[in-house]
């Protein structure tokens, strides 16, 4: 049977951030490894962000999104079967930030694929930086993820007592769905991701899974999130950060915007771009593609778009679309 494990947590919690060091350590004690990149986006950037794992023993796979959830469920599936046949010993999944759990253990137990998958560990990776300031939609997607995960891995660890601070939320959101799952030192991994060893992350292979019932409302929420592609603009490095704290900043004018993440082009270099209204993080990548992505709650997509224009230069090319 093939080993299946799936990584949650909220846009830009740090889930590729860890996946790729969970994954050199499976290769590493001899796992053939495929990680599949499960997202409703119509442009998937993190499967470029994963480049410098890939390798004989590793390979990535994507289930195209931009379509309905029926839809979604069903590449899922047809893309499990075909792997089924590839010689992998284990699978990592990373879906959107905005994912039903219930979806995975769905295709798990369906024919053919139950069998040859068995579920493997559910991590929920949580910013330890969340506030208490979650729209109903954000905090049912977290509690749902969290109810299901065997292993909660918190990430952004700079601030003293950021985990007391955060798990006051996660506990009030599990409340919000009537989910009694006791949280505590043996369902949580709170460690700088530098920190983590060999041991940690035998923790997070065999964590497992640990459903726990809760009030399941679906996500119709879901439909209240869209993704806007803006491509070739050609925005320089300090444009994209005064554009980022501008629709960050003002809720009311651009809607909730939860992440922007995406390339930009320097100087013939690449650099990743991630930004949350927390963090903005623009680093150096071997690789890249001409894309900027803003991910957002009943965003005001024309608004967001005209004032991302307005930081382009007057040369730029851009080309938008959303889903």
């Amino acid at each position: 049977m093939i080993k299946i494990d799936l990584f949650t947590g909220f846009l830009g919690a740090g889930k590729t951030t860890l996946i790729k060091e969970y994954v050199k350590y499976l290769v590493e004690k001899g796992e053939s490894v495929c990680i599949l990149e499960n997202d409703h986006g119509a442009v998937n950037v993190d499967t470029m962000l994963l480049q410098d794992v890939l390798g004989e023993n590793c390979d990535i796979e994507t289930v195209a999104g931009a379509c309905d959830p029926d839809c979604h469920r069903r590449r899922f599936k047809t893309k499990l079967i075909a792997m089924a046949m590839s010689g992998y010993t284990h699978v990592v999944v990373e879906p959107s930030g905005i994912f039903d759990v219930d979806e995975f253990f769905d295709a798990l137990h369906e024919d053919p694929v139950s069998k040859w998958y068995e579920a493997g560990s559910v991590i929920a990776v949580a910013d330890a930086r969340m506030k208490d300031d979650l729209s109903p939609t954000e905090e049912y997607i977290m509690a749902s993820e969290i109810a299901e995960a065997g292993l909660i891995v918190f990430s952004h660890l700079e601030v003293r007592n950021s985990v007391d601070s955060a798990l006051k939320v996660i506990r009030s959101a599990l409340h919000s769905v009537r989910c009694e799952k006791e949280i505590g030192h043996h369902n949580i991994l709170a460690k700088d991701r530098e920190d983590l060893t060999p041991e940690d992350f035998k923790r997070i292979e065999t964590a497992g899974y640990d459903s726990c019932g809760y009030v399941k409302k679906g996500l119709a929420a879901n439909n209240d999130y869209s993704t806007i592609y803006l491509m070739d603009s050609g925005i320089e490095k300090d444009a994209l950060s005064a554009f980022s704290n501008e629709v960050f900043k003002k809720n009311e004018e651009y809607g909730k915007v939860a992440r922007i993440k995406g390339f930009i082009l320097k100087d013939g270099s690449w650099y990743e771009c991630n930004i949350t209204k927390n963090d903005t993080e623009i680093r150096h990548s071997e690789k890249g593609q001409h894309v900027i992505i803003v991910i957002g709650e009943n965003m005001n997509e024309d608004s967001i778009i005209d004032t991302f224009k307005s930081f382009c230069p007057k040369d730029s090319k851009l080309i938008s679309m959303s889903s």
